[in-house]
Parts: C-alpha cells; structure tokens; sequence
C-alpha cells in the first residue's frame, strides 16, 4: 500500500501507513472477536460497558450517571438508555443522588456484579490468547509503545476523554 502511494503520490508521507493501517485491522479483528464472545455470554458491548465501568469503580459499586457518560465518551442520553435497559435486566438500580438535585446513582446489583465478572474472564482470557503470538516481553514493549503514542496523539488532538492504559479510568 505504501508503495503504490509512494508511487502514484511522490513526496506524500506514507510512513504512518504501516503503524495505523494494522492499528486499525486489529481494532476490527478485536472488535469483532470480542462481540463474538460477548454474544455467546448473552451480553452486547455497550451493556458490559457500564457493568465494567461500575464494577472498576470498586465498592460500593456505584457512580453517578455524569460520571458514567465522562468514563465512556457518549451522551447522557446514551447514558440513560443504558442504564435504563440494564435496570430492566436487573443488572444496576438507581437512586437520586444526594446533594445535587439532579443527581443520579447507578449501583451494581448481585446479578450485574456476577455476570460481569463471568464475561470480563472470558473476554480477557480470549483477548490473552489472541495476543500469544507475541512473547511476554514483546507484548509489553508493544504495550509500552502504544501507550507513549496514545498520550502523544491525545496531547496533539487536546482530546483527553479515554484514560491512559494501566491508569485509572
């Protein structure tokens, strides 16, 4: 591919196109194994999302809903919805939120807290697997790598919405 531009397009910066265009296959590959996981566990991404973030957010297991939206970079709306279907699966409960009137806490239920244990399990133990191509100290050189270029990428966009990897979200 970088040759065919470097061809076509003399002069034109293709050193990038071996970093982010198998950054980006990968992204799909993952993405999609990963939704493959979670519906064979009878879970969708966006409802193991909020179970995850809650169950990160160490006991009692609860955040606010404006901190829900903040962890995961989508709308309170979107928010909401989640938090809405996950409640009717039994999976969280809210509560008003004491202090500010439009607060709202989202708390882990036992059955949230279970199924999100089993399917975190699962999809890191897959994800492991996928990753054993690669030694012990090349996956943490690699993890290292990225890690540097995501902080220089999100300095240069001024986007700081996704926590570093290996930091607290």
């Amino acid at each position: 591919m970088a040759a065919a531009w470097r061809r076509e397009r003399p002069g034109t910066p293709v050193s990038s196109i071996g970093i982010v265009t198998p950054l980006w296959r990968l992204a799909k590959l993952f993405g999609d194994d990963r939704r493959r996981v979670l519906a064979r566990a009878g879970v969708d991404t966006a409802t193991l999302d909020l179970l995850s973030m809650l169950r990160r957010a160490g006991e009692p297991y609860t955040l606010t809903t404006r901190e829900l939206a903040d962890r995961s970079m989508i709308t309170a709306g979107a928010v909401s919805q989640r938090v809405a279907r996950a409640e009717r699966e039994g999976l969280v409960t809210r509560r008003p939120g004491e202090g500010r009137r439009r607060s709202v806490l989202v708390e882990l239920t036992d059955a949230g807290h279970a199924l999100v244990e089993t399917t975190v399990d699962q999809v890191l133990t897959r994800e492991s697997d996928l990753l054993t191509g690669l030694t012990p100290e090349q996956q943490n050189q690699l993890a290292e790598l990225l890690r540097v270029l995501l902080h220089d990428v999100q300095q240069r966009l001024d986007d700081h919405r996704l926590s570093q990897v290996g930091e607290p979200d």
